[in-house]
């Protein structure tokens, strides 16, 4: 399998899949830490997470797949959500709450 079927695996097989620098305890930067922290503050308890440091083909393969130059990277449902600053965004406006209680559903 080939790190693009491995992506394609991950968004498809979980609901809320962010791709991150570090661990949702270790947060390795502010970004992926602020992402964490919006996801739990809409409620998400089921978020598969992987760690792109130790992962580093997974880590420019994500960039690949979405076309997204930079980490962190949400998938909802398989769909690329956004980084830490679209998150925000939505989280400012209800977007992502809204999104996110349809997983949770």
């Amino acid at each position: 399998m080939n790190t693009q079927d491995v992506i394609r695996d991950q968004v498809t097989n979980h609901p809320v899949v962010l791709y991150m620098k570090g661990t949702p305890q270790f947060p390795q930067c502010g970004f992926s830490s602020a992402a964490v922290q919006m996801l739990k503050a809409c409620g998400v308890e089921s978020l598969f997470t992987v760690n792109v440091l130790t992962e580093p083909e997974i880590r420019q393969g994500i960039k690949d797949y979405a076309n997204w130059p930079t980490i962190p990277q949400l998938y909802v449902k398989g769909e690329f959500v956004g980084g830490s600053d679209i998150m925000r965004e939505m989280y400012e406006s209800g977007e992502l709450q809204q999104l996110l209680s349809k997983q949770a559903a």
